[in-house]
């Protein structure tokens, strides 16, 4: 493997001064003579050299780099946002560094604690767990590095978060259920340690309550993400043979899970029972039948979070705000109206 190629390096073959090398790549024109800045300009590309970004971003205070970090990478989401928010930032003189944390809080730690060795100028998170990491969190914050939380928010840290208004959007998937005449709508809920669980939690026996169906407790499953946990914990609800009209899923991957259970189980969807999820993608469209879903609107939360990060590294004392986003219920095969 080739050595990597420094400004002493070049300054040795040239039997010139460091100082004087560095001022040529650097474009100082008025320090250097032309036929100079030319030799060592055509010797650097002869020799391969690479500007060393890091040390320029030592020398500037800033690597021009942003980082974002995601809990998992199966569903489009997180890659639509990531896209999202790269052209935008692109259009600002950013690179994106991008992490993924496994839906583990240990390795969202260890990949922020990367972020913040390759110096990046601020960024972007969606947690896996709301209060495991709040201390590197907040001291982060502390150094000045702009934080901007989306989708997986936290509170209780001074950092500027765009989320869904995951209460009010599960409230009205699970009226729109109960307008169609399901009655008996079981919950596959998020994990307690994710913010967004607990209220689309609440906005489901909101909406129960406000049409005056008691809350059931038998009909909200263990907590699922994936679709291997949607399956599990509906195969296991299947077993009790608790009559259900509808599945209220926290999220799409865990929904699918469910719903080749229910139709392993010879149960027609949706003669027989609806389904339906927040946080719903491009993975809804690919089954039959193609699943209802509140959908997050996506490129508004990328435009809206890049401003807020953008504004905290223009201005370090720029006020944190929060940005809270409504997602549109978009009707597929999986619903449909019952009788009253």
């Amino acid at each position: 493997m080739s050595k990597y190629i420094t400004i002493k390096d070049i300054a040795n073959e040239l039997g010139i001064s460091k100082s004087t090398v560095s001022r040529a790549l650097s474009g100082d024109s008025s320090n250097v003579k032309a036929e100079t800045m030319q030799l060592i300009i055509e010797t650097a590309h002869r020799m391969g050299y690479h500007r060393n970004e890091m040390a320029v971003s030592l020398r500037k205070q800033s690597s021009h780099n942003i980082g974002i970090i995601i809990p998992e990478i199966v569903t489009s989401f997180y890659m639509t946002f990531i896209s999202h928010v790269q052209a935008i930032l692109r259009n600002h003189g950013y690179n994106v560094l991008i992490a993924s944390s496994n839906e583990s809080y240990t390795q969202e730690r260890d990949n922020i604690e990367m972020m913040e060795r390759c110096m990046v100028d601020g960024l972007f998170i969606s947690v896996c767990d709301k209060d495991r990491n709040a201390d590197i969190y907040r001291r982060i914050v502390s150094l000045g590095i702009p934080v901007v939380f989306f989708d997986r928010t936290v509170e209780n840290v001074e950092a500027s978060q765009v989320r869904l208004d995951d209460y009010i959007m599960s409230f009205f998937m699970v009226e729109q259920l109960i307008r169609s005449g399901c009655k008996q709508i079981v919950h596959i809920p998020g994990p307690s340690r994710i913010r967004n669980g607990y209220e689309r939690l609440r906005g489901y026996r909101d909406a129960l309550e406000k049409f005056h169906i008691a809350y059931n407790p038998d009909l909200v499953l263990p907590p699922a993400l994936s679709a291997d946990e949607g399956s599990s914990v509906m195969g296991n609800f299947l077993e009790k043979n608790i009559p259900f009209d509808a599945v209220f899923g926290f999220t799409e991957t865990a929904l699918i899970g469910a719903k080749s259970v229910i139709q392993k189980r010879g149960l027609r969807i949706p003669l027989d029972v609806s389904i339906c999820c927040v946080s719903g993608t491009t993975l809804c469209t690919l089954v039959h039948p193609t699943i209802t879903a509140v959908e997050q609107p996506v490129e508004q939360m990328a435009i809206e979070a890049c401003r807020l990060l953008m504004a905290k590294i223009s201005d370090s004392d720029k006020q944190v705000e929060d940005v809270v986003l409504r997602g549109e219920i978009v009707e597929r095969e999986s619903t449909v109206k019952r009788d009253l």
